[in-house]
């Protein structure tokens, strides 16, 4: 595997792993894991040169960072 397709599959778990985390009502962690998963998939999206993917990514970045921040986490 290489690195691409290795940051794609990690931010795809971390990812599924914070929609589960929300699921099971586990506050802040979701957010932390879903900032993680949107930050890697920001990557990867810069590493295959995909726009969308990069700006649908750095979009719920800055929507998860608002809700640490309205938390008083960030």
């Amino acid at each position: 595997m290489n690195f691409v397709n290795a940051v794609k599959w990690v931010a795809t778990v971390i990812t599924l792993l914070g929609a589960l985390a929300t699921t099971l009502k586990f506050d802040p962690l979701n957010i932390v894991l879903l900032n993680v998963g949107a930050v890697l998939f920001f990557v990867w999206g810069f590493l295959i040169k995909d726009k969308a993917m990069m700006t649908v990514n750095f979009g719920l970045l800055a929507i998860y960072v608002l809700g640490l921040w309205m938390r008083g986490i960030v």
